[in-house]
């Protein structure tokens, strides 16, 4: 998609967008009564989204023409990126080319014209790959957006801040949606060496490397699997000399059978996404160097297959983890913690981080309590988990503030080992955040973040059609600005 800011409009055929606030509708009093018919037999009210369409005489510039509400609150940042999202999701295969989205009576805010141009360009993304016999109807033809109005800024504001924004969440969602015979713990690490060339500093451990650390519990989760582990390790370091990084951990597991507890096969394919996590950091990761954010940060993934075979981990073997302590598994599909814990011990031992956010597709328990409309935050700071809601309120990546408490961590002991890898099923996703949070050293602020709703959406929203969302890109690289950088 090509995104560009004009201070008018531009001659040539393309499809005209005027945004209108409400009843307000002062944005379409040049385009004569037949607009504005059009609207009443529409019943367009301006609500934020919606869209009424008119088509024009030929000869008259802009033959398609659409008005699209953005609410009465006018063009905040949520309602800037509904109007973009819209814009695309209605044009992205519709015939036209140029879409033209006029804001010239919305303020001129550069910020907002970015966002515009952001959703636009999300809800456009797509992954036709492995689609070779799409019919012409379904393919895109819409390759370019300009934003008038957006003041004089808005593009160098585009280039410098939201541009990068954009290239990680479709990198992001490239991991994502890739197959797992595609996209495994070795070729994960092959399609993020390039972020090298952005100033990123990568550093790869294999199996033999974690099994020297002790890495017991992630190793645990990648005995049943041809496919050997990876330790990803993304270094960016854009702030002061000596100030510790603040540490992003992604559950990597490429794909997700349950191992010998193995999952129902119905459904099964989509465990694909099971890395959303890593491919969440990983894309954090890139925005952050290509805007060369003024801080220091590392990124660690925990690259795992996790299958069922003659050399898979079994329920009840009991493994040691990299900070020496004991581990029952129970269950064998709850192995994103075990991986997750040794993530969190060499990201501490390594890097001596001040804070950690971790991101995984951890729990089903999750879905039942937040659906996909929220992912779970847990955090053991409470000045954390505000920084953290209010980065989610910024960003668009929805949390919710879910409970740790002593009387949840009690359910996670076992008789032969210091924990088990799972509690009752009553509050799952609370005992799993109890389990990682055993491995937290003193001192360190903590939030874990369970994102398994939130990765992947069976229909399409504001800036993504249905498939992988990109969560937790905006959320971290919003996190990092305003409160690293600042």
């Amino acid at each position: 998609m090509q995104i560009e800011f004009a201070d008018r409009r531009p001659d040539g055929d393309h499809a005209l967008v005027i945004p209108v606030a409400g009843d307000d509708q002062r944005s379409i009093k040049d385009f004569g009564e037949g607009l504005g018919e059009a609207l009443k037999r529409q019943r367009f009210d301006g609500e934020a989204g919606s869209v009424a369409e008119y088509f024009a005489a030929a000869g008259s510039g802009a033959r398609r023409i659409l008005v699209v509400g953005i609410g009465s609150s006018g063009l905040t940042g949520e309602a800037a990126e509904k109007l973009g999202g819209t814009v695309a999701g209605r044009l992205l295969t519709s015939g036209e080319t140029h879409a033209v989205i006029d804001l010239a009576d919305h303020g001129g805010d550069a910020d907002a014209a970015c966002r515009v141009a952001l959703a636009a360009a999300l809800r456009s993304w797509r992954y036709d790959r492995y689609r070779t016999t799409l019919k012409d109807k379904q393919k895109p033809t819409l390759d370019k957006v300009t934003v008038v109005g957006g003041g004089e800024s808005a593009a160098e504001r585009w280039r410098n801040r939201w541009q990068p924004v954009y290239d990680g969440a479709a990198f992001t969602r490239e991991l994502v949606t890739e197959p797992a015979n595609v996209i495994y713990p070795e070729t994960f690490v092959e399609r993020c060496r390039p972020l090298a060339d952005l100033g990123l500093e990568l550093e790869v451990l294999d199996g033999a490397a974690m099994k020297k650390l002790g890495m017991g519990a992630l190793l645990g989760v990648a005995q049943g699997s041809v496919r050997d582990p990876r330790l990803l390790i993304l270094r960016w370091n854009g702030g002061a000399d000596g100030e510790p990084p603040v540490a992003l951990l992604g559950k990597g597991v490429t794909f997700d059978t349950g191992g010998i507890s193995i999952k129902p096969a119905q459904g099964m394919e989509a465990m694909k996404w099971d890395m959303g996590g890593a491919g969440a950091v990983a894309g954090a990761m890139l925005a952050l160097a290509k805007r060369k954010a003024k801080a220091n940060v590392v990124g660690i993934c925990g690259l795992v297959e996790n299958m069922p075979s003659g050399t898979a981990q079994r329920p009840g073997d009991v493994v040691t983890t990299m900070s020496g302590q004991t581990v029952e598994v129970i269950n064998t599909d709850a192995e994103g913690r075990l991986v997750l814990a040794d993530v969190l011990t060499y990201a501490q031992r390594n890097y001596k981080p001040k804070t950690v956010v971790d991101l995984a597709t951890l729990t089903g328990a999750i879905l039942v309590g937040l659906g996909h409309e929220f992912g779970g935050l847990f955090a053991n700071d409470e000045s954390l988990a505000a920084e953290l809601l209010e980065a989610s309120k910024a960003s668009g990546d929805k949390l919710w503030r879910m409970p740790l408490a002593e009387s949840f961590d009690r359910l996670i002991d076992s008789p032969i080992a210091d924990m088990k890898n799972v509690g009752p099923r009553e509050g799952g996703a609370i005992t799993a955040a109890q389990f990682i949070q055993r491995f937290v050293d003193k001192g360190v602020r903590w939030a874990h973040l369970d994102i398994a709703g939130m990765v992947w959406a069976d229909k399409a929203g504001t800036t993504y059609d249905k498939g992988a969302t990109s969560f937790g890109v905006r959320l971290l690289d919003q996190f990092v600005e305003a409160t690293a950088e600042r």
